[in-house]
């Protein structure tokens, strides 16, 4: 299958295509208002709609090593099948799905760290920024020093481990939450960036972007920027 094997290189323009080819399937969604009055139900959640609810099993059919327990999972079926409540959404969160997937079909092949956490390939390339991966498909970068370009990873942590930590803190000893987004767009002072479970959706996020053209640190405590090692 092409996903799984070097058809094509792997290539920032196939990442960004792929992510935004999601997003407009998704209704080209903007999300600027950091989730503002926005409340879960059946009916406003996007992935639990028909047609919706299976693109996200393909995020984590695809974007999954086989044999992974959260390869069977929907927007709202666990892996045998049975809707989970509203209630409990929190446990089948996908935006580490969405990133594995679109890294998947855009080429990367089977030297991207596929997880369903997103702490689990940060710390990956923390680690390869200190030199313990040997030819990482990732590595991470100071937000507060290098500038993101198209399709490196955007992050920042999640939670009560995760909200305070900093670059610096990197590579953890622990999983932690988190959300990751992939680059679409760098312009003078904004970054356009497209990431999944977004408000229960694919949807898109712009970043302020300071003079030198570093993630502005007002909207969120940046965490890393996970550069992409693209073959192009």
């Amino acid at each position: 299958m092409f996903a799984q094997r070097d058809f094509a290189p792997f290539s920032r323009a196939s990442a960004v295509a792929v992510a935004m080819d999601e997003w407009r399937l998704w209704g080209s969604r903007v999300d600027d208002d950091g989730d503002r009055g926005y409340v879960q139900t059946d009916a406003t959640m996007g992935e639990r709609r028909p047609g919706l609810w299976q693109r996200v099993g393909e995020y984590w059919w695809e974007g999954m090593n086989a044999g992974a327990p959260e390869a069977g999972w929907t927007g709202k079926h666990d892996a045998l099948g049975q809707v989970f409540p509203v209630a409990v959404n929190g446990a089948y969160a996908w935006s580490a799905a969405f990133i594995c997937y679109v890294m998947r079909i855009a080429g990367a092949g089977k030297n991207f760290p596929y997880a369903p956490d997103h702490a689990f390939y940060i710390n990956y390339a923390a680690r390869a920024a200190e030199g313990m991966v040997r030819d990482p498909l990732l590595v991470a970068e100071d937000p507060a020093r290098y500038t993101p370009r198209l399709g490196d990873l955007l992050c920042y942590g999640r939670g009560r481990l995760g909200r305070d930590l900093s670059f610096s803190d990197l590579p953890t000893g622990y999983s932690f939450l988190g959300h990751c987004s992939i680059v679409v767009g760098v312009a003078p002072g904004v970054l356009s960036e497209v990431g999944g479970n977004v408000e229960d959706a694919v949807a898109m996020t712009h970043v302020k972007l300071d003079g030198a053209g570093l993630v502005d640190d007002g909207s969120e405590h940046w965490l890393a920027v996970l550069r992409v090692m693209y073959a192009e």
